[in-house]
């Protein structure tokens, strides 16, 4: 059984260096704390998503995750191109095993008001909709978060 470990601040900083985005070293510390955040914030959504699912009684496990900055999921992109609403600063799938099943979660993330002191992001995490399940969990949740 492996535990996901979050990127050291110099591990962080050569991740930066390797995909050419120039970054001061002193801010590093900070955007890693911003990075793990809201990594944990995602997986708190995910498994929101996960509660659905009560008759699996194995602990959920991230099994991988791939970043896709500056590829817009189709709900982003219907979003940006017919609502007029901003585009995620970045994207993730994480596939995530569910009793032996991989999941695959979309997880859009968004800054939120710069008028403020401090950062605000917004992410949308939601089940990939690979399959029949994942789009019956998209309106179980729907009606779910519209009776509360």
């Amino acid at each position: 059984h492996q535990t996901w470990q979050y990127p050291s601040p110099l591990q962080f900083h050569k991740a930066l260096q390797r995909k050419g985005m120039a970054t001061d070293e002193e801010h590093v510390a900070s955007m890693v704390d911003v990075h793990n955040f809201l990594n944990e914030m995602a997986w708190k959504e995910i498994l929101e998503w996960e509660s659905l699912h009560g008759e699996c009684q194995q602990k959920r496990v991230l099994k991988r995750f791939r970043g896709r900055p500056g590829e817009l999921s189709p709900k982003a992109w219907f979003c940006t191109r017919f609502r007029g609403s901003p585009e995620p600063f970045d994207r993730h799938d994480w596939v995530v095993d569910r009793c032996g099943n991989e999941i695959r979660y979309v997880i859009d993330y968004y800054e939120g008001d710069h008028g403020k002191e401090e950062a605000v992001f917004h992410l949308d995490v939601r089940p990939g909709i690979d399959g029949m399940g994942q789009l019956v969990d998209r309106f179980k949740m729907a009606l779910r978060k519209q009776g509360s």
